[in-house]
């Protein structure tokens, strides 16, 4: 299509499907970035994040599970976002060869997307996931895909550390190479003591990005505390059990208020804060919306050359 169609196709909105939408960060960014939208359409199953997005967005079309699309409906759509589950790609729990089973496991959801992609041949495509563990993971995802990604850290961009992996035919600008934005930087101020831990804690080295840790009976991980002067780890999603990130406060460790993770994620104050069956979405639910989400600034950046 040539340069004066893709102009009109702008001005008249683009038709986006989304799969795997969770809370539709790549909507916002469009939104943000002033770039029409006349439809869109999702797949997405998790209630909490239908919830998010149909409060934010009430106009879009829901269609539920993925393995059930029939995407011949979505033919010629302008622009085709996925990011499918990265449960069994993750090398968070490689240890556990039940969970860390790449594309054979729940992670496997990516070839549906790639049936999108064939069927629907859109203009602009953008697909993410994280650092698969195993490399013919990556290589085969590469190879369906038909476009090597770009690796691309949420701290160039944010206080967060985040690497993702991102395959896309659109123009992407050159990427930052330094962003100045730390913890203190997103945390709030006089934090409602229910955050901070009543636990016992230890300093390990004040001027270390892992500062302090908290003396439970737990994995590793979950007993660091992170300096406020450095960037904070991934985001991941959280159930309990000490799975938050926590930060060391005027000395004193607390864990990251739902507020915070959604700043972390370049989202707006209280995005996460919507009512779901009489009930305000717990803290749990909030914190791991954000952490399954996308970073928006991340996605701004490639999105915003759809404009150019």
């Amino acid at each position: 299509m040539n340069s004066k169609n893709e102009s009109n196709n702008l001005a008249k909105g683009l038709k986006v499907l989304s799969l795997c939408g969770g809370i539709e960060t790549g909507l916002l960014a469009l939104i943000q970035l002033g770039i029409p939208v006349s439809g869109y359409h999702t797949y997405e199953i998790l209630p909490e994040a239908i919830e998010v997005s149909k409060y934010h967005f009430p106009w879009i079309v829901h269609h539920g599970d993925l393995y059930k699309a029939n995407f011949e409906q979505f033919e010629n759509f302008d622009l085709l976002l996925a990011g499918t589950c990265c449960q069994s790609l993750s090398r968070t729990r490689i240890e556990d060869n039940k969970v860390n089973n790449g594309l054979d496991g729940k992670s496997g959801i990516f070839y549906k997307a790639i049936e999108a992609l064939q069927v629907i041949k859109p203009k602009w495509f953008l697909f993410e996931n994280v650092i698969p563990s195993r490399k013919e993971d990556l290589d085969e995802m590469t190879r369906c895909i038909g476009i090597n990604p770009i690796l691309i850290d949420s701290a160039n961009f944010s206080a967060q550390s985040r690497q993702r992996y991102y395959w896309t035919n659109i123009s992407i600008n050159s990427i930052p190479t330094y962003n100045h934005l730390v913890l203190k930087d997103i945390m709030e101020n006089n934090v409602d003591e229910k955050y901070y831990y009543k636990k016992d804690f230890k300093i390990l080295d004040i001027n270390k990005k892992v500062c302090a840790e908290l003396l439970i009976n737990s994995m590793e991980m979950l007993r660091r505390i992170y300096n406020p002067d450095f960037k904070c780890a991934t985001l991941t999603c959280i159930n309990g059990g000490y799975h938050e990130k926590k930060v060391l406060d005027h000395g004193k460790p607390r864990k990251l208020t739902e507020i915070e993770y959604e700043r972390l994620q370049g989202l707006p104050d209280n995005y996460t804060n919507v009512v779901m069956n009489n009930r305000r979405l717990s803290y749990s639910k909030r914190c791991s919306l954000c952490g399954n989400g996308w970073t928006l600034p991340v996605i701004k950046h490639i999105l915003k050359n759809l404009k150019q």
